[in-house]
């Protein structure tokens, strides 16, 4: 442990990415770094400790024994390092900085843009960072300031403050109606092309609750960026869901069984305690619940 607490912290990050993803390449595309570097950064932590940490494989890295012993210290350094910067983030009081956004990809892409290009308008001082994710980013790690969540948020330590919930719906381009029909009720799914998940089974699991049973080879064309999916729709691979308001402002798209009783997708807009009692992150989320809220219509 006296070994480890004299590392310098960058090193025993590449340690932790190599670990955790199992190859240089990876580990590098995580942090934004050469895969040559990377591999110094290891050689260096293992030259620093006197020992091997992995098992170099053809397909990539494995920890090894002593590897092994020592992820879970690194885990709790690189733990203490991350909070500390978080507090010493929330400390600044300028205005002026970067301010990271993630959100959901089919957010990030059809809801946000003219919200960041309003707040650029408004605080011209403040950059504006946007992760597109589908993923969960830990806002207590620094991965982002600020999360909008379509689920209630568990991490601790973080403001979570709902603006309210979307209501979705299911939707298919006019001109695959134009070929297939519109289909008047569930029973008559099975005539019909829909829009799967591949490997998610989200939408498997609410048509169980509609009583229909679906396998992932019933989907004729599947993916999981949601994102993709809806260009996928729109283009008439088949019927899809999507948030209602998306849905209903899409030229050449069709709701389908409106009347079909859908789950609203909750919003939450979520960011670090610490974090948001700086300035310039506390301006942007007061900026993004002030615009997002009303787009909200459940």
């Amino acid at each position: 442990m006296d070994k480890l607490q004299n590392l310098d912290w960058s090193l025993l990050q590449a340690f932790t990415a190599v670990a955790e993803t199992g190859s240089l390449s990876a580990a590098a595309r995580r942090l934004g770094q050469s895969q040559p570097t990377l591999g110094r950064q290891v050689a260096k932590v293992e030259a620093a400790l006197g020992t091997a940490l992995f098992t170099r494989q053809p397909r990539g890295f494995a920890l090894n024994d002593a590897g092994a012993a020592l992820y879970p210290l690194a885990l709790e350094m690189q733990g203490a390092a991350r909070r500390l910067a978080l507090i010493a983030a929330g400390q600044s009081q300028s205005l002026k900085g970067t301010v990271r956004i993630t959100a959901s990809k089919v957010f990030a892409h059809y809801t946000l843009p003219p919200i960041l290009a309003q707040i650029r308008h408004a605080e011209p001082e403040i950059q504006l960072e946007l992760a597109p994710s589908d993923s969960t980013e830990n806002l207590l790690f620094r991965e982002a300031d600020i999360a909008i969540r379509m689920y209630r948020p568990t991490q601790e330590d973080v403001i979570a403050r709902k603006l309210g919930a979307v209501k979705t719906g299911l939707f298919a381009h006019k001109s695959y109606l134009a070929k297939r029909g519109t289909p008047q009720g569930l029973a008559d799914f099975g005539q019909h092309d829909m829009v799967g998940l591949d490997r998610n089974p989200l939408i498997i699991d609410v048509m169980k609750t509609f009583g229909i049973s679906r396998a992932r080879e019933d989907f004729p064309v599947r993916c999981d960026d949601q994102a993709t999916y809806w260009e996928l729709v729109k283009a008439g691979c088949g019927i899809g869901a999507t948030q209602l308001r998306l849905g209903l402002a899409t030229e050449g798209m069709v709701q389908v069984l409106p009347e079909l009783p859908l789950e609203n997708l909750p919003v939450w807009l979520v960011a670090a305690k610490a974090l948001r009692q700086t300035p310039r992150i506390r301006r942007v989320y007061d900026l993004l619940a002030k615009a997002i809220k009303p787009l909200c219509d459940a």
